[in-house]
């Protein structure tokens, strides 16, 4: 395993971040991009040009969706990924574009949140949004692309169903065991036990299950929070997982900066105790 951070796609002052990352140690990240418009050939052959000159690989090209977005209990249904009926296909395309926009860096990889998805088998939504994953997964896997789903807002067993249902053979996870906790849909290590063969990338993030029934719970620096990394690591290892922890700190000002240099320091410590 290796240590990884976050790089936000924007439409400037990319080439300090890339600095920023090389400078704090950093060799992998996921490409964060929000933005369809800056998913071009122009930005790839610039971004291209930062991996070379800084040493620093993509693993996955985590990409967004145009349209609103609450992270919460309340509006969340209604407003995250491919799950509302009246965001769906706008939101498919942006996925698609987002695929494309990573075979130009060479990035086999993408990720995102696909909102909600139904846990009743016969909601007429629960077959909308499996048909729409396979529309998308089965582009992807004419260039040998992978879709991996963020963990949050679906208990384990509702993304098996899913996979073994649309069965494209390149869905994955990207397990966020951070989010499995902030929304309550599971302990993140009891979780491999239901989709730990699909895991093919991580985010190393901490926190605290929900206090009350509309809000997520908090999100902590790695290791002060309910997701036990020792454990935690030690369970993906001896389920083959060799990938990046790529780390999400998602608060901003100086703190961001410490939290992530001191996880960094503390994941790079278990790993070479393994």
């Amino acid at each position: 395993m290796n240590v990884g951070s976050v790089i936000r796609h924007k439409a400037e002052g990319m080439r300090e971040n890339f600095a920023n990352a090389a400078k704090q140690g950093f060799h992998h990240c996921q490409l964060v991009g929000w933005t369809p418009e800056l998913w071009t050939a122009e930005n790839a052959e610039e971004i291209k040009a930062l991996i070379a000159e800084f040493n620093i690989e993509i693993t996955a090209f985590w990409r967004g969706w145009a349209g609103p977005r609450c992270w919460n209990f309340t509006e969340g249904p209604e407003t995250l990924g491919i799950v509302p009926v009246a965001f769906r296909a706008m939101r498919v395309q942006n996925l698609l574009d987002g695929a494309a926009y990573a075979r130009m860096l060479g990035v086999q990889d993408v990720i995102t949140h696909m909102g909600f998805i139904p846990e009743n088998m016969s909601d007429p939504n629960y077959l909308g949004v499996a048909a729409a994953v396979k529309v998308i997964a089965t582009e992807l896997k004419k260039y040998d692309q992978n879709l991996l789903f963020e963990t949050g807002q679906d208990p384990p067993v509702v993304l098996l169903r899913l996979f073994e249902e649309v069965n494209t053979g390149n869905l994955f996870i990207n397990l966020d065991p951070a989010n499995l906790i902030q929304y309550g849909k599971a302990n993140p290590i009891d979780a491999l036990d239901v989709f730990g063969d699909y895991v093919r990338g991580v985010h190393a993030k901490d926190g605290f299950y929900p206090t009350n029934g509309k809000e997520l719970g908090r999100e902590v620096k790695v290791g002060e929070g309910k997701v036990n990394f020792p454990v935690f690591l030690k369970k993906l290892k001896e389920l083959g997982y060799d990938g990046s922890l790529t780390i999400e700190r998602e608060i901003k000002g100086e703190q961001q900066l410490i939290d992530i240099i001191a996880t960094q320091a503390y994941l790079q410590n278990l790993i070479d105790q393994m």
